[in-house]
């Protein structure tokens, strides 16, 4: 993978909460912690998508049916007595 340097500009305060990452131990230079910020980002925007792609099949899949509790019930005592 290549790299790419970057210059960004933080406020003092910023650049303090960095410094304390690092200085604990949790990230051993600003790059690693900028580079840890993106990728949660990136995961958390996946899940997002994620999360409304099933929310768009839900609302897709047509009109919601009552459910049978303890036909739900019943099957997952089943799958535990099989999973024994």
């Amino acid at each position: 993978m290549s790299m790419h340097r970057k210059t960004i500009t933080l406020t003092e305060q910023q650049d303090d909460w960095v410094k304390s990452q690092i200085s604990s131990g949790h990230f051993g230079n600003d790059s690693e912690y900028i580079r840890d910020l993106i990728r949660r980002d990136q995961q958390a925007k996946e899940r997002l998508a994620a999360l409304r792609q099933a929310l768009a099949e839900g609302e897709a899949s047509g009109k919601p049916k009552l459910l049978d509790i303890e036909a739900i019930k019943a099957a997952g005592r089943a799958r535990m007595k099989a999973a024994d």
